[in-house]
């Protein structure tokens, strides 16, 4: 036999080994065994005709034996293959044993395949979370308006976990609380004496309900003043005032010029219509000529009287002179 041949009979031993040496994890089954954990080899060989990691299954039973938590394989294995994170709820569960926070494998898988993250809430749940609100912006009863910060303290609720709201419905509720309170207040200067007011007001309207979170104190961190709405709102509605004011003014004005120029061709109508009178009367006395209704001297006695009429306007029109 030639060295090639022995080296290739040798890489195919090696080949065989390790691939025997996979499916039969010898290694995992031993290290089990020395951490009390009680599975047999056959059940490891099966994991990876069930496309579960062996590893990962028999970790998380040597963690939870050591931790004195009980739990069972075929439960690892169902959440495994559901899409769940045996590690994270193994942790999770080890650690609420040792805070004596009362959470159920059932429970903590439940949190798990509905995307949260429970070795979190459970740390949560140990120390709690400090939050910062946004600015919250608010207006008083005197018409200043009140930019508001909070930090509010939550501690994770693990029975509400699942299916209860996240931290974003927690900060709009708290700034809903804050706008209410700030704007019950008679003045602006009764909030930055006692911001703690606003604290219990809104503690007191258990905006926690419903979440995934228990509220355990809301502190005012800051509270400065903006500006005066009450006074820019009367601004704008004597601003407004000033318009309408101005265009009532505009339309009376239209309406006397209006008025004005109908006047003026009234006046034009009746002129126009008193020069076509007074250009029938030499008609009219023509007429009376030819009919001997009007003498000749009845006419130069009307002429006369015309003429001292002119006389009298034209001395009336005159200026007066000094005496």
């Amino acid at each position: 036999m030639t060295g090639v041949a022995i080296l290739i009979y040798g890489v195919i031993v090696i080949v065989l080994l390790l691939l025997l040496l996979y499916f039969i994890p010898i290694g995992l089954w031993f290290q089990a065994l020395v951490s009390g954990v009680k599975i047999s080899l056959l059940q490891l060989v099966f994991m990876r005709w069930r496309k579960v990691p062996p590893s990962i299954i028999v970790r998380s039973l040597i963690e939870g034996t050591k931790a004195g938590v009980a739990l069972n394989r075929n439960e690892l294995e169902a959440h495994y293959l559901a899409g769940g994170r045996v590690a994270e709820v193994v942790h999770a569960l080890v650690s609420a044993s040792k805070a004596n926070i009362e959470l159920s494998f059932k429970m903590a898988t439940a949190i798990d395949l509905a995307g949260r993250k429970v070795f979190e809430a459970v740390q949560m749940s140990v120390n709690p979370k400090v939050i910062d609100t946004p600015p919250v912006t608010a207006v008083a009863k005197d018409g200043i308006q009140l930019v508001a910060k909070a930090r509010v303290t939550v501690r994770a609720n693990i029975k509400q976990l699942v299916g209860g709201a996240g931290e974003d419905t927690v900060l709009a509720r708290v700034g809903e609380g804050i706008v209410s309170s700030i704007g019950s207040a008679s003045s602006h200067k009764a909030v930055l004496e006692n911001p703690d007011s606003i604290s219990k007001l809104v503690l007191d309207k258990g905006l926690d309900a419903g979440t995934a979170f228990e509220i355990l104190s809301i502190d005012i961190a800051d509270v400065d003043i903006g500006k005066n709405i009450g006074a820019v709102l009367q601004m704008d509605q004597a601003e407004a005032d000033k318009n309408i004011a101005q265009a009532k003014a505009e339309e009376r004005r239209a309406m006397a010029i209006a008025l004005e120029q109908e006047n003026k061709a009234l006046a034009q109508e009746m002129r126009a219509k008193v020069i076509e009178a007074e250009a029938e009367v030499p008609k009219a006395m023509a007429d009376a000529f030819r009919e001997g209704n009007l003498g000749i001297m009845d006419y130069y006695r009307m002429k006369n009287i015309d003429a001292d009429t002119s006389m009298r306007k034209s001395i009336s029109k005159s200026p007066r002179k000094n005496k």
